[in-house]
């Protein structure tokens, strides 16, 4: 009974790497299949046509009678419990057209209300995630008081650095 059992055929070892290359080639043929479908735009409409590429046939909205006056730069020192920190902060300011040679003869002014303001803050409101949008607010509802309602239409931050 031995002989039977040790004189019997091996069944073939199949190959256990066929069913992997074949599965990879068909994971390459459908990423390249779909990405020729995505970027041609057989699949989410029309893609890059002529269509999208044609020149618009209504003229764009005209700008509003703005400008922009630059402030000088300002560079603050604040101090803190252990150690002192500086702040440089450079602006421009949004003004309505007809108002940009007022707000610039204001500048020495603005410069002392955005100066003042920013000293008298305190290091730790500089380490919260929205200080900036607060202050950027403070300061633009300060310098709208000293250049008279309707002259400022924003405060534009240029550089807010502080080390």
């Amino acid at each position: 009974m031995s002989d039977a059992v040790a004189e019997a055929p091996e069944a073939p070892v199949k190959s256990k790497k066929l069913p992997l290359i074949l599965g990879l080639a068909l994971a390459i043929a459908g990423a390249g299949g779909g990405f020729y479908a995505s970027s041609s735009g057989l699949l989410f409409g029309k893609g890059e046509s002529e269509e999208a590429h044609a020149p618009a046939t209504e003229p764009a909205e005209p700008l509003p009678d703005i400008a922009f006056v630059e402030v000088e730069p300002i560079t603050i020192s604040l101090a803190g419990n252990t150690y002192v920190r500086h702040l440089r902060f450079r602006s421009q300011l949004e003004v309505n057209g007809a108002y940009r040679e007022d707000v610039a003869l204001l500048l020495p002014r603005i410069i002392d209300v955005l100066n003042s303001y920013l000293r008298a803050l305190d290091v730790a409101e500089f380490d919260r995630p929205e200080a900036l949008t607060k202050l950027r607010g403070q300061m633009l509802r300060r310098v709208q008081v000293v250049a008279g309602q309707g002259r400022v239409r924003d405060l534009l931050v240029m550089e807010f650095v502080l080390n």
